[in-house]
Parts: C-alpha cells; structure tokens; sequence
C-alpha cells in the first residue's frame, strides 16, 4: 500500500520549484518557461518572497545560498552581512543579550547583493526580467495571509504609536488589513524600479547593468536613504530611541562572497552545508552521529496502518538525544571562522561521533547541555536562560508587544523563507532567506522595507566563539542543503524555515530520503518533532531542559514512552511543526521531482 501523502509529488523533466509561497513557486516556473536558469529561477523566487512573505523576510535581511551549476563542484555563496564596524560588546553595555527588535540588532543586509551575485555569474536574464514579478506584486498587490493578518494585528500598537513607516504600509487606513486582502507596498516597488532603471541607465550589457543595481544598493540611493534613516536615534518596539550602529559605510564595505561547503559522506551520497557561520554543520553532526548509532533503516511509516500508528519512540528519542549533543557543540565551538578557530575537522571526524554516541542512553533523556571537549580545548558554555515553557514553534525572537486592548503582553515571533530549484540540465539551487522581517524594526519610509535584526545572534560574552566583535559574521541559523551522489551530481536540494529548528526537520526528513523513502511528499508529510533543550539562537535565547515537542501524529504510544523516558513531552498543534520543501534530480533518467510541506497551507511545488 503506498505510503500516506496530503498531495502528489511532483514529477517531470523539464525544470522544479519548491519553495514556502506558491507565489514564489509560480514565479519560478515563468522563469523557467521564458528560458531562464535554475539561477535565475530562484533570483526571481527569492525576490517574490519578499513581498509575498513581509513577516518572514525581506529586502533587509539575509540569505545563505548552495548550488551547483551542471558540471562544476558545489559551491556556498555567502548572503550574510557583517556586524558594523562600531559594534563592539562595549556598545551594549548594561544589557546581558543583544536585543531581538529595534535598529541596535540591524547587521549589513546582505540578500540584494547575494541574488545579484548569484544572477551576474550563473544566470542569463537581467535585472529587471528577475524583479518583475515582485514588482507586479508590490504595485497591485498580494493576498494577505493569515499569518500575516495576525502578525500586523499583534504589532499594531508598536506600528500606530512608534513605528509610522511601518504603519503607512502594513496598516492601510489606519486598519489590520484582513485575510484575503490585498496588501500593497508602493515604496517597495519605486524602490525596486529605481533600481531596476539605473541598471538600465549602465548600457545594454547583462553584467554591466547587475554591476550598477549592486552599487545602486550598497553605494549608491538605498545605502543614502538608510545611513539618513540611522542618523538619528530610532524607536525601538517599546518606544525607546536608540542610534544604530549601522552606516551607509558598512554597506559600501561589504559584499556577497562564495566560498566551498563543508560536507560529509553519507552512504553513497554527500552532504552539503555552510560554513560554522552558520548552524549548517551541526546537521552533519547529526548524520554522523545517526551512522554512530546505527540509524540506517528508513525511518517512519510506509503503509495507511503504520501511519495511523505513528513512528517509534526509539527512533524519535535517539534523534533527539543526537540534536542536543550536536547542538550544544554549536554554542561551544561555531562562529565566523574569519574570526575564530572552529575546530570543524575534528567534529566532524567518524571518531568524534563515536565517542559521543556512548554518551546516549537509550532508555533516559539527557537534561543537562553536554558539549564536547576537544584537543584539550574548553568549550564555552552560555549562560542558560531557563525557561519553563516556550512555544512550541518556537523560532526567532521578536519584540514582546501590548494587544489591542493594552493589556496582557504578547510574544510575537518572526520566521523564514525557502526556495529550491532544479532545470533540466542538472543546475541546483538551495537557498533559505529570512531578516528583515516587518516585525524586526521601523520601515524606512523612503525605500518601504525595514532592517534586520541578525546581531541578535551573537553573545556579549567575549569568551564565546560567537561573540560580537566588529565586521564579524553572527552564527545564523539558516541552513539550506544540498546532497550529491558519488560521482559528484547533485540529486537533491532541501530546507525549511524555523530557526533552531531547520538542522532538527530537515535532518529527519533527510534521513527519511536517503534511507529509503523515495517519495518527497512522504517524507516531508511524515510527523515531525524537535527539542528546545538548548540555548535558542534569538532573543531572549531561553533554554527548555528535557523539552521535545512532537506532532500528534508521531502516536500516543510513541508520546507515553517517550515521556516515560524522561523526555519532557509537548503536544503541537496537527500539521505545525516544519514547512519544508525539496527538489531532486535522477541523472540517469532526467526525470526531476518535487514536493512542498502542506503544513502551513502556503507552501506549494510546482513545475513539469
């Protein structure tokens, strides 16, 4: 019997777009259709979910992009913008966290130049061919989703009183627009067109015309319009002015980089993530840990009846325990490796893993942050902010606000993006944008999208390999993936939004695909779960002991063991945790296939 799916997976042999946005997703294929590239595909999709997905991204935040062009080894480019040249830990004296809203937190946004970059050397179209669709949206308009809806609602109070550029976009006549609405963003859109005619205004030639949309950017109007905004001190979420650290300098001193992936074997496939700038390593952690132990069966549920039953408790707490170890060597050992000694080869050595794996005991959950000792070398551990309880879809850390009515406070947490393309002759792109967020801080009124808050990420503890220091890159969260087979094609890309959380799902729907389950959908429809027993990547950086949250549909008898265990067990919501989408590639057959998480109902697949 086949295996339970809400939607077919894709297939075809002509070219695939997943992404968290059908609008993204469409926008790929017309690209796609018009003769365009995997590259140029997700340039463009990448651009839409910035207007379409305003609470999850945008033009100020960030991307880390793997791809590999048909022929050529995998390769990282690196859409991750720097910490100012002023910020320093002695710049936040007084507070013990960087703040998760407000201008203080803005690093160099760095996803314009990354797509840019990304088009100029492995596209083919221009820059207003990949900034039309996003520009059509912004002018008339894209559905309001429901989370949108109820971000702005939550938000509403800081908008009306502190933040008036954000007001004048995200509340049209002074209203929460409604599910369903159309919500426009007229600034965006001049700001994207100015661009876009400057480009121009260089000649005919393709990268001559990219060259001048990235100075246009980072040297030009839209780095003015935000060293003019930053000049002055800034409300943050509770009304407080505070001078940002950020200069229009900055943007001019920095650009988009490539460098190689780190990546290991697994069976008879690669495994491809970021450097130790971002959490992508600690998924390879995982993999080697999931080989220590012996996690090699395909994972999950393959009939109607094995669905209604759930997956095992072991399997769901021996990927747990893995996640913790993994994750506890990510706040010891990673951060900018330009800046600090990541001791990446040993902790992603075979030996490593099978020492750590003696550490898991099969029938008791951990509780305690247990990270590796290496080469003599202490790891550093974090203060522990000990919460009771978080949400269980715990992912950024945004600004805590007063509802409607001026009472109770509410927690208002931002996410992320995801797009994966393939075309037909084999180019493969992952890339998870997220920053920027319109929960993040104040819209500049004069370019219609708000700055990031990414600095949120680093310690103020200089013993920290993350620590804030100028010009340094924090330890991001977000964490495409690609995989190759032994001779060096690449057969899948992958990712999902959710912070922490994105090495957690990822990691078990990955071991789902390349452990047997050859259907995309099944794998990203089987029933998730993932732990906060770690310090959290975003303000307030809580830590929950013993915390697992899983779906329903991992089976009351998997929930009773597992707590049994020690495991200190939430229930989600059905269909909650994770939106993950995924392509791949058969390069014998040609045939491409592709499938998008249900959850949410946003995210699609799309293509032929």
């Amino acid at each position: 019997m086949p295996g339970f799916t809400t939607r077919p997976q894709l297939r075809g042999d002509f070219g695939m777009v997943a992404s968290t946005h059908w609008l993204a997703s469409a926008t790929g294929v017309s690209i796609l259709e018009r003769g365009g590239n995997a590259f140029d595909a997700a340039v463009a999709a990448g651009f839409t979910l910035q207007v379409v997905e305003p609470h999850l991204n945008g033009p100020g935040g960030e991307v880390p992009v793997i791809f590999q062009a048909a022929g050529r080894a995998p390769r990282v480019l690196c859409g991750q913008g720097v910490s100012p040249a002023d910020a320093s830990i002695e710049a936040f004296a007084g507070m013990d966290r960087v703040p998760g809203s407000g201008v203080l937190a803005a690093t160099v946004p760095g996803s314009f130049d990354a797509w840019m970059l990304l088009l100029r050397d492995h596209g083919t179209m221009t820059v207003r061919q990949v900034l039309d669709h996003a520009v059509g949206l912004a002018e008339r308009g894209y559905p309001v989703l429901d989370r949108i809806s109820a971000a702005i609602e939550n938000l509403q109070p800081v908008f009306a009183h502190h933040w008036t550029g954000s007001a004048a976009v995200y509340l049209p006549h002074n209203t929460v627009p409604a599910t369903g609405s159309r919500l426009r963003n007229p600034a965006l859109a001049a700001t994207y067109r100015r661009i876009i005619t400057e480009a121009e205004a260089a000649g005919s030639g393709r990268e001559a015309q990219i060259e001048a949309a990235r100075r246009s950017w980072s040297q030009g109007f839209v780095a003015e319009a935000v060293g003019a905004f930053l000049s002055s001190p800034v409300p943050n979420g509770r009304g407080e002015p505070q001078q940002a650290l950020l200069t229009a300098a900055d943007m001019a001193d920095w650009s988009a980089s490539y460098e190689d992936p780190v990546s290991i074997t697994h069976g008879a496939h690669t495994v491809h993530k970021t450097g130790p700038w971002g959490q992508g390593p600690v998924m390879l952690q995982q993999l080697r840990l999931a080989q220590a132990l012996g996690l090699d069966a395909a994972p999950g549920q393959s009939t109607h009846d094995e669905a209604r039953q759930g997956i095992s408790a072991d399997f769901v707490h021996r990927v747990t325990e893995i996640a913790k170890l993994a994750f506890a060597d990510r706040e010891a050992w990673y951060g900018d490796p330009d800046f600090t000694d990541v001791p990446l080869k040993k902790l992603l050595s075979t030996s490593y893993a099978a020492d750590r794996a003696h550490l898991i005991d099969d029938a008791h959950a951990a509780l305690g942050l247990r990270p590796g000792s290496l080469d003599e070398r202490t790891p550093f551990e974090p203060t522990l902010y000990l919460a009771d309880d978080v949400p269980a879809d715990r992912t950024t850390g945004e600004p805590t606000v007063r509802n409607a009515a001026g009472t109770s406070p509410t927690d208002h947490r931002g996410d992320t993006c995801h797009v994966d393309v393939v075309d037909a002759d084999g180019n493969m792109v992952s890339a998870t944008p997220s920053g920027g967020w319109l929960s993040s801080s104040p819209v500049i009124p004069d370019l219609g999208f708000p700055l990031g808050t990414r600095a949120q990420m680093f310690w103020l503890d200089p013993a920290s390999p993350n620590a804030l220091a100028p010009r340094r890159r924090p330890r991001t969260t977000l964490s495409p993936t690609l995989v190759t087979r032994e001779d060096g094609q690449a057969v899948l890309a992958i990712g999902t939004p959710g912070g922490d959380q994105q090495d957690q799902w990822t990691t078990t729907a990955l071991l789902r695909i390349l452990n047997g389950v050859t259907d995309l959908q099944q794998a990203l429809d089987a029933p998730m779960f993932h732990t906060n027993a770690f310090p959290s990547s975003f303000h307030p950086r809580e830590t929950v002991p013993g915390d697992l949250v899983v779906e329903p549909g991992v089976g009351e008898r998997t929930i009773e063991e597992l707590r049994r265990r020690g495991h200190r067990v939430r229930v989600a919501r059905p269909w909650s945790l994770g939106r993950l989408a995924a392509v791949a590639r058969d390069p014998e057959s040609g045939e491409l296939r592709a499938a998008a998480d249900a959850r949410g109902a946003q995210g699609y697949a799309a293509g032929r």
